[in-house]
């Protein structure tokens, strides 16, 4: 196992010259937002054939901390579901009371049991509880074309060391934690972040993204609106022609919105998905959740608390934001991964870095 928070150093989309809309924050991650930590165990064992308990196995875990590991304060939150096939755990509370008491921890799909409770135990033995019990976010994808997923491989120890790990600073992307086994448009994908940054006249607030991607079909690719998928296709390409896959978005802003507001923001996310050519076919969970650090719980406890709120009419600006910060995002999770082998030998390729850059200049972009 590896813990992840800084990782190894990575390519990103903008070393590649590919350009985008929007202004970057100094990391160009989630953690650009003041506070937020991620971090990350990774899990990559044994080679050859499926011997399911015993693996290969390709996985892992990545949280992310709202308020970092020293303040477990709530945060307001709002939710969105494009397409339901997959799991959040912890929505029902954070609809109903319009706020997110945990950290969010995202993993594979046959591993949000272990990785609950894990938190839950996690938050008890730190005292960090908002209230006598937990209700921990705990998000997935699947990974069982490259993991042995079936072997549940995955345990609290993993949850715990992504928990610790977790800083802020530059985040590992590609595959680490969660997003170890993990495939986008064809290509291998994983954890991709990026960020954007207001200018004074729109409040100079940060709109900060993390996907852990896992979806599209490789015709659909589309980066900076060049359509890749038409163009470039993998090698060795472990999906049919039917969606399989799923993706997590979260969304980190330091603008003092609402839970209503919030869920506006997190229904743009899928603006940004689109950009990118999915179109959420049946088998994908596409599963949103937005937070803002902003309004920290004041010290003196009352009956009634003081809020701020942006307008509604000043949200265009952080629409804009999550939009583009979410494209980019799931672009430098393909750009980030590296090329892997699995289960029976099954091998996802790395998009080509050379080749897509070659693409990018033959449309002027």
């Amino acid at each position: 196992m590896k813990t992840n928070h800084g990782g190894p150093v990575t390519p990103r989309a903008r070393e590649l010259e590919i350009s985008f809309d929007g202004e970057p924050g100094p990391l160009n991650a989630i953690t650009d937002v003041a506070g937020v930590e991620v971090g990350h165990a990774t899990i990559i064992r044994g080679d050859g054939k499926l011997r399911v308990g015993h693996g290969p196995i390709r996985t892992g875990v990545t949280a992310i901390l709202p308020r970092g590991k020293r303040d477990a304060s709530p945060v307001f939150a709002g939710y969105f579901s494009l397409n339901g096939n997959g799991e959040m755990t912890g929505i029902a509370w954070v609809e109903e009371s319009g706020l997110l008491t945990t950290p969010i921890m995202i993993t594979n799909t046959h591993s949000v049991g272990v990785v609950r409770d894990a938190g839950i135990a996690w938050q008890v033995r730190r005292r960090k509880m908002t209230q006598p019990w937990s209700l921990p976010v705990v998000a997935e994808t699947y990974d069982g074309l490259l993991n042995d997923i079936d072997g549940f491989h995955v345990t609290a120890k993993h949850s715990w060391a992504a928990l610790t790990s977790a800083r802020g600073g530059r985040v590992a992307e590609g595959c680490v934690g969660g997003g170890t086994g993990m495939i986008g448009y064809g290509w291998k994908g994983g954890i991709g972040t990026a960020s954007r940054r207001l200018d004074r006249k729109a409040g100079g607030y940060t709109m900060g993204i993390l996907v852990q991607l896992n979806c599209g079909r490789p015709s659909e690719l589309t980066v900076a609106g060049v359509p890749v998928g038409k163009e470039l296709r993998p090698g060795h390409d472990p999906l049919s022609q039917q969606e399989l896959g799923s993706i997590i978005i979260v969304a980190a802003t330091d603008a003092p919105l609402m839970p209503h507001q919030l869920k506006r923001i997190a229904r743009r996310l899928t603006m940004g998905l689109a950009r990118t050519g999915s179109v959420s076919g049946n088998g994908s969970g596409d599963l949103f959740i937005a937070f803002s650090t902003a309004n920290a719980v004041s010290a003196k406890r009352s009956d009634v608390e003081t809020v701020k709120m942006l307008r509604n009419s000043r949200m265009d600006p952080l629409f804009t934001a999550a939009v583009q910060a979410t494209e980019e995002a799931i672009v430098n999770a393909l750009i980030a991964a590296t090329t892997m082998v699995g289960i029976n030998g099954r091998r996802v390729d790395a998009i080509p870095h050379a080749r897509l850059a070659e693409l990018m200049r033959k449309y002027g972009r």
